[in-house]
């Protein structure tokens, strides 16, 4: 099949699904105010991991608008896409914790399997009558689709094979081949991006980088798998987010764009440079905070290493991370520590009222 590029109009209406969370939140402040001509509409279900708060400085856009729903209702998309038009969706929505996934493998089969596959029958439903004319099915994945990289070398591209290890990444793995059959199958326009680990302001602080800054906040212990020597390619969200931006706007249709920050830090060093960050901005002795280190059983399917060439999107499409490694994390610890209400009020769970205070009876 041959490849094309899709050409938008000026008022298009775009469907981001989980536009509440960490990624999403600053995916859909972003097009919200590059792109005022654009309707952008945030489906949510609001679990654990999506605050409104996130989107406090724009949710009253005129271009905006929030929807709390679930990508498993199929109702519910129904009626979006019949009320709006929907044209193009942008799929963020997804279980992502790894040690949730463990846990309960399940949860994450119905979100991330069932849930892009309702997504995904509902567009081919109301597109299809138009010859998909205009239409966008952009899938977000994961790195973790192509498995474990030896600590000494190599790299994931759009050509590896699939080799998930976690409940995690088979779910996504198969969410992202169900994407693709959508395309050989009905045709349906898709494009599809697998991007390292993120970090930056508004992430849930399960991860590990808010999740240590909070910790050492607070003279609490750092848990530490294994040894610390994985090794992960870190990305700032807003470089992730203008990636997006390129491949949706520019990418070729039924194409994989692998998306990295070329930044590849063993977990033991990057948690130490935290430390020493947080503890500067703290106030406190350099290296204060070493010693909440604790060293704890490594969790079951932890992969040794991720790392992405990122060659084709950068020789494709011109993008290219803005960030240093040093100014993001350093940008990021600045955030949370300036911004100790909204953690605290995650971690108590306090956020999850925002959406009954601003949206109920709307």
């Amino acid at each position: 099949m041959s490849y094309k590029k899709l050409k938008f109009p000026s008022n298009s209406l775009f469907l981001v699904t989980g536009g509440a969370g960490f990624i999403g939140s600053h995916l859909v402040r972003y097009f919200v105010n590059k792109y005022p001509n654009y309707s952008i509409f945030n489906l949510d279900k609001l679990t654990y991991a999506g605050n409104l708060e996130n989107l406090k400085d724009i949710e009253n856009a005129p271009n905006y608008t929030f929807i709390k729903g679930d990508i498993c209702d199929r109702d519910t998309l129904k009626k979006v896409f019949e009320k709006y038009g929907i044209d193009s969706v942008i799929h963020l929505a997804a279980e992502t914790h790894v040690d949730r996934s463990v846990n309960d493998p399940l949860e994450f089969v119905k979100t991330n399997v069932i849930g892009t596959l309702t997504l995904l029958q509902v567009a081919k439903e109301f597109w299809q009558k138009d010859n998909y004319e205009g239409k966008l099915f952009y899938h977000i994945s994961t790195d973790e689709v192509f498995g474990s990289l030896d600590l000494d070398g190599g790299y994931f591209t759009e050509d590896c094979k699939y080799e998930p290890h976690s409940p995690y990444s088979a779910s996504k793995a198969s969410s992202d081949h169900f994407v693709r059959s959508f395309y050989d199958t009905y045709k349906m326009p898709i494009v599809i991006s697998n991007c390292s680990n993120n970090y930056g302001p508004n992430q849930f602080p399960e991860k590990l980088i808010p999740l240590f800054i909070n910790n050492i906040r607070h003279n609490r212990d750092l848990p530490v798998y294994g040894k610390g020597e994985n090794v992960r390619d870190w990305l700032y969200v807003e470089d992730h987010v203008s990636a997006i931006d390129l491949i949706f706007h520019k990418g070729k249709i039924g194409e994989t764009y692998c998306i990295g920050g070329k930044n590849e830090w063993k977990n033991i060093d990057i948690i130490k440079r935290v430390i020493s960050i947080t503890d500067e901005l703290l106030g406190r002795e350099s290296g204060a905070s070493l010693k909440l280190i604790k060293f704890v059983t490594d969790r079951p399917g932890h992969d040794l290493r991720y790392a992405i060439d990122c060659t084709k999107l950068e020789r494709e499409l011109g993008w290219q991370p803005s960030y240093t490694f040093d100014d993001g994390i350093r940008k990021c610890v600045e955030w949370y520590l300036n911004n100790q209400e909204w953690l605290d009020q995650v971690t108590s769970g306090d956020y999850q009222n925002y959406y009954d205070k601003m949206y109920k009876g709307r």
